[in-house]
């Protein structure tokens, strides 16, 4: 199954973002919240079969994000079904 992210509201200091499934079913959310020097990711997937998307998913949103404050500090908090979740958003190289 493919998730997309639906936006519900998008502000200049945070986003909350629906995790959606191809028929629009809300399947989970992310919340990021914008800070000086900190982006803080909470987020929660219902549907433990997609939890590889959901990691795929969100990782390249947040290293985007990152991208227009290289110095920033993100402090994430991520849950498929009951399990968290590690991002890795440091370059590597």
């Amino acid at each position: 199954m493919q998730i997309y992210f639906s936006p519900e509201v998008v502000t200049p200091h945070f986003q909350v973002l629906n995790v959606v499934d191809p028929d629009h079913k809300a399947v989970g959310n992310v919340a990021l919240l914008f800070d000086e020097k900190k982006l803080y990711v909470y987020g929660i997937l219902e549907e433990e079969e997609v939890g590889a998307d959901f990691k795929d998913l969100v990782t390249p949103y947040i290293k985007g994000l990152t991208k227009a404050k290289p110095d920033l500090d993100v402090l994430s908090c991520l849950y498929v079904g009951c399990k968290k979740i590690e991002l890795n958003t440091k370059e590597e190289g």
